[in-house]
């Protein structure tokens, strides 16, 4: 199936386009969700899918002779479209995508190698954080233009937290164990009949992310130079750990992304594992005067083993090498388009991810956005697994597994070992 992906990639950048007219218009591929209300005010908008539609707007609507049309698709979905429109020759003319997919988009030839047309663009990449641009570059060339680091933190309902007794000095008290965190758990059930933690344990990979991290957190990964590393002991520790609350009734493993959102939002949990994505949205939530949730805290992932750790990845825009090659007129407008995101990066990061350029790091208007000073310590301990062309797959394995153990009771040593050999073959092809 892969060689077929490759074989019919590669015609497809080699397809000739149609005549370009002066006015273009170019088509953007992304996921975050779709907003209908979205304006071109990119400082009014709130939530990840209005905010990132409020740019593209404003670019599209700028006299600049370019019209923009977006193709929102599912998060859940987004890699098989984007593949499939690929191998049909249909890949629109700018997409996003994660830094931890870059290596197979590249690896194909199928992006558009941006080394070199980027300062006459008008982007400096001089200003970018140096991960930011290790994120954007394989093989020693720059195929993507960041937005943001995002990370997974810990979203917490201080009044529940306050019920329980776990704060002080304004501040929600963490857990700095395995043993600690059953601890704080059983508070939260005793004192408020609240679950201590919600999170998606049975759909998108959030659980795996949660567990990697904890791996992390032990000096440990999944994968390394080509070897999976998955059944270990520091991996059967993070496991456990996650696997006593929902033992003991103190967690949920049947809610999926929404539900567990769902009953974060509604008062039904103390702590909500999710990302930065959501932090404009929660304190948007907490401002209203009828929602459960009405004293928002956002917290660094605790450190529950030898050192601090999060799951942690970046997005990034990309243009497929087809656009570069045949049609130099788009290309240009999706440049401009590129350099408008990037000169809009303060706005994208009002979402709650964290900034890739270090002028608006240190600007006093991204110091002054909500909740910002309470997880400064994320990027810090931000981690992930080892770059990979087979990233997607590693990680689908992983969520398989992990989902029968907390679902339908898996042995952990069992479902351990079949998610290694799987990992295994996925290296070795």
């Amino acid at each position: 199936m892969k060689r077929h992906f490759i074989t019919v990639m590669a015609a497809a950048l080699m397809a000739v386009s149609a005549p370009i007219a002066q006015a273009q218009e170019i088509s953007l591929g992304r996921f975050f969700g779709a907003c209908e209300n979205a304006g071109v005010d990119t400082k009014a908008s709130v939530g990840e899918p209005c905010i990132i539609q409020s740019i593209i707007n404003a670019y599209s609507g700028a006299d600049n002779g370019v019209t923009v049309e977006t193709l929102p698709t599912d998060w859940g979905n987004y890699y098989d479209q984007i593949k499939a429109a690929y191998a049909g020759g249909t890949a629109p003319d700018v997409h996003v995508l994660h830094r931890s997919r870059l290596a197979e988009f590249a690896s194909l030839g199928a992006l558009a190698d941006l080394t070199g047309d980027l300062a006459a663009a008008g982007i400096d990449t001089s200003d970018w954080a140096d991960k930011a641009l290790e994120g954007v570059t394989f093989d020693n060339k720059v195929y993507g233009v960041p937005m943001d680091f995002h990370a997974n933190l810990w979203h917490v309902n201080m009044d529940i937290m306050e019920q329980a007794g776990l704060v002080k000095d304004g501040k929600p008290v963490l857990p700095s164990s395995p043993e600690e965190l059953l601890a704080h758990a059983k508070q939260v059930k005793e004192k408020t009949g609240k679950d201590y933690l919600t999170a998606d344990f049975a759909q998108f990979p959030i659980g795996v992310r949660l567990v990697m991290a904890l791996v992390w957190q032990q000096g440990s990964n999944v994968f390394s130079d080509g070897e999976a590393t998955v059944n270990t002991t520091e991996a059967k520790a993070a496991v456990e750990t996650i696997t006593q609350l929902f033992d003991n009734g103190l967690a949920n493993p049947k809610l999926n992304y929404a539900d567990s959102e769902k009953g974060f939002l509604n008062g039904d949990a103390a702590i909500l594992v999710n990302g930065t994505w959501v932090v404009d949205s929660y304190t948007a939530q907490a401002a209203n005067s009828e929602s459960a949730l009405s004293n928002y805290y956002v917290a660094d992932f605790p450190t529950l083993f030898s050192q601090g750790a999060t799951w942690a990845d970046s997005h990034m825009w990309g243009i497929p090498a087809s656009v570069k090659a045949n049609s130099p007129e788009k290309y240009k407008a999706a440049l401009g388009f590129l350099a408008f995101l990037n000169d809009s990066n303060v706005d994208w990061a009002r979402t709650g991810h964290m900034s890739v350029r270090k002028s608006v790091l240190a600007s006093a208007e991204y110091a002054a956005l909500p909740h910002r000073d309470e997880y400064t310590g994320t990027a810090d301990i931000a981690a992930d697994a080892p770059a990979s062309e087979n990233y997607g797959a590693i990680q689908d394995a992983m969520n398989r597994e992990l989902q029968a153990i907390w679902l339908t009771g898996k042995d952990v040593e069992a479902a351990l070992a079949d998610a290694e050999e799987e990992i295994q073959e996925q290296l070795d092809n």
